[in-house]
């Protein structure tokens, strides 16, 4: 056990993370000592006097959990990206205690009491509208959290919420495991036929890390996606597809059994709460306001897809059948990457892998910066001075154009084994500029990482990737908000998107990409005919992509809202029958996508029955670019309008306002379905 003053998550972690020197020794006293400190100030809260000022009550409140969640972010951060035992066991054995603490939180009738007092006592007109409405989503918050349920409900709602950390926390490690273990190696480099070098040289190094011969495959986005894209070996994609889509369906990493449990147990919380079901409770307080509303937003957009989704794979079907005859069978979802890449580069002479030369990651990111120094009116510098958990980390400062420093981020972008897979901003910090305390975050990635001393060149798509958590990150570093809880991507989950998504658009555009797509050894610029290529080439089966996320979404709120295990049987298979409509090709028997989905299942709350809002905050990104189109894609006017009228607001006023603020008007939902080649 660690002395507290030698304890590295008790000191000042708003001026310093310890990246490099928390242990799993560390974590259990720390926490603990967190817990405890963080409830003696809700006591505190609970003991206002009446008349107590909003300092004295919404705001304690909302600084009262701060030490704690700062501390907790970061052993989760660090579980996430290590891969280390012990740290797993130490967040493991904290994490229920931290889930029940924070259940009783919302329940608290003490805390609940003084809040209503409040409202009830002061006049809210005359609050400063942030404060407005913090008062009234806090007291929404106590309400839908079950402040008034009787004493045993209370109980049982927080039994499930403890439950609901571990099983979802169980979930998500089953996945890192289950991805790590397993491997193909090769040694008859004829396999490998159709795969860039890029991914050759990747394999390669992965074999010889490993010690042994040839190239070893893995799971790995970089990896997976080469060989689903360009192998030629159609018994090779075949394995790493099944593969990929059957994680975590075995032994002790089996997810399907904790599937049902945590749906179960998101039931039962809705219905002791008054819920018919999990949608209606989460999505009450997002822009979409029910589930109901989810899903016919989701089934307008795929009425609206389905039938060029047709013509699309009709198409793609008829193009392969016209090259391999009737030998291999019809087309199995292992071909359809393979074939959709092939008939791209038919149509349109454009092969993606052409670009990579002139996305060298570093390149990438310091054009990245320019551009958003460009429109922001920041700074972005690197340091040196602080410690990461990875030799990969870089740091960066982002000063405001008087010198103020706005925020740290921590970058690590390539994949290793214990990291979780895919890409995320995740906020550490919320400060406060002003007094000399910046905003902390990390963003993360598993992108192409550089092999045998060459530089790491992307894909396109990663650039996108890029681009969209450095959204998510800008918005956390540029939020002026006062309170923490409405601080910076502490927004509705269906606007939280927005910022991250549009960032997105510029990568297509060629005055942006002169600031960074150079070619690694020659500088020269993506050559025009070959811009032209990939922006012609970017609503390229365009409905089946629209299709494919809205086939999550479909998934998801049959999940949260349909689903009967009684009625409806094996979790997995019900899921894998929701799929079918939105794939090109037949699933097999044995897809099992949904255990590793973690983006429902890997948290307790995360995108469950919430996946729509990735095409919602679409909808709003679309629509608002086109202000930046109009005016100019380095418009200094319009990305101040963004930065002050979206990003710096978190969520200080309700989305819709914030999005009518910066366009005049509500969006337009036909602004997508035009950049898709959905509508004219």
């Amino acid at each position: 056990m660690s002395a507290p003053d030698s304890n590295p998550l008790l000191g000042d972690l708003d001026r310093a993370l310890p990246f490099d020197a928390v242990r799993a020794e560390h974590v259990e006293p720390a926490i603990d000592a967190l817990i405890a400190e963080a409830q003696a100030n809700l006591d505190a809260v609970a003991a206002a006097p009446a008349g107590a000022d909003f300092a004295a009550t919404f705001g304690a409140l909302d600084e009262a959990t701060g030490r704690l969640e700062t501390a907790m972010g970061l052993v989760d951060h660090l579980e996430g990206v290590l891969g280390d035992p012990s740290l797993r066991a130490a967040y493991n054995a904290v994490q229920p205690r931290v889930s029940a603490f924070y259940s009783t939180l919302g329940r608290d009738e003490r805390l609940y009491a003084v809040c209503e007092r409040f409202a009830q006592v002061h006049d809210l007109a005359a609050l400063a509208p942030d404060e407005r409405r913090f008062v009234e989503t806090t007291l929404d918050g106590f309400r839908r959290a079950g402040v008034a349920l009787d004493a045993e409900a209370k109980a049982k709602v927080q039994a499930i919420d403890v439950a609901l950390s571990e099983l979802t926390t169980r979930f998500a490690q089953n996945v890192v495991d289950a991805s790590d273990a397993w491997h193909l190696d090769l040694t008859d480099e004829a396999r490998l036929a159709g795969l860039p070098e890029s991914a050759k040289a990747a394999a390669r190094a992965e074999a010889r890390e490993a010690g042994v011969e040839g190239w070893r495959l893995t799971l790995r986005p970089p990896c997976y996606v080469a060989v689903l894209t360009y192998a030629e070996d159609r018994a090779l994609r075949e394995a790493l597809y099944r593969a990929y889509n059957r994680r975590a369906t075995e032994g002790e990493q089996d997810n399907g059994p904790l599937m049902g449990q945590i749906l179960d147990l998101r039931r039962r919380k809705a219905n002791l709460l008054g819920y018919a079901d999990i949608s209606d409770l989460l999505l009450a307080p997002r822009m979409v306001k029910s589930g109901a509303n989810a899903r016919a937003f989701v089934d307008d957009l795929r009425a609206r897809s389905e039938a060029a989704f047709a013509a699309e794979t009709q198409a793609l079907q008829a193009f392969r059948a016209e090259r391999v005859g009737a030998d291999e069978g019809p087309m199995a979802p292992w071909d359809v990457s393979f074939w959709a890449e092939r008939l791209r580069q038919h149509e349109f002479a454009f092969d993606e892998e052409a670009l990579r030369p002139y996305f060298e990651v570093n390149g990438v990111l310091e054009g990245m910066y320019a551009l958003v120094q460009r429109l922001y009116g920041v700074r972005i510098t690197p340091l040196s001075d602080r410690p990461g958990w990875h030799p990969d980390v870089k740091i960066h400062a982002l000063d405001d154009a008087d010198g103020t420093r706005l925020g740290l981020f921590y970058a690590d972008l390539f994949p290793r084994a214990g990291k979780r897979a895919g890409a995320w901003m995740r906020p550490m910090v919320t400060g406060d500029p002003a007094k000399g305390v910046p905003h902390v975050a990390v963003m993360c990635a598993n992108i192409t990482a550089p092999v045998d001393g060459k530089p790491a060149l992307l894909t396109h798509r990663e650039v996108e990737t890029l681009f969209h958590e450095f959204g998510h990150l800008l918005h956390h570093l540029l939020t002026t908000a006062r309170l923490r809880g409405q601080a910076g991507t502490n927004v509705a989950w269906d606007f939280v998107e927005l910022p991250s998504q549009i960032m997105e658009n510029w990568t297509w555009h060629g005055e942006a990409l002169d600031l960074f797509a150079r070619h690694h050894e020659t500088g020269e610029p993506i050559p025009a005919d070959l811009l032209e290529k990939m922006r012609a080439a970017r609503t390229f089966r365009g409905a089946t992509a629209q299709m494919r996320q809205l086939g999550f979404g479909t998934v998801d709120l049959a999940l949260h809202r349909d689903y009967d295990p009684a009625r409806d049987g094996d979790v997995v298979a019900y899921a894998r029958a929701q799929s079918v409509p939105f794939s090109p090709a037949p699933l097999p028997d044995d897809y099992s996508m949904i255990t590793g989905f973690t983006h429902l299942f890997a948290s307790p709350v995360g995108y469950a029955a919430a996946y729509y809002s990735y095409k919602w905050a679409e909808v709003l990104d679309a629509d608002a670019f086109t202000r930046f189109e109009t005016a100019g894609l380095f418009s200094r006017e319009v990305g101040r309008a963004f930065r002050e009228q979206i990003l710096a607001q978190g969520d200080s006023a309700d989305p819709a306002e914030l999005f009518r603020r910066f366009m005049g008007r509500d969006p337009d939902p036909e602004a997508l379905l035009r950049r898709a080649g959905l509508a004219a």
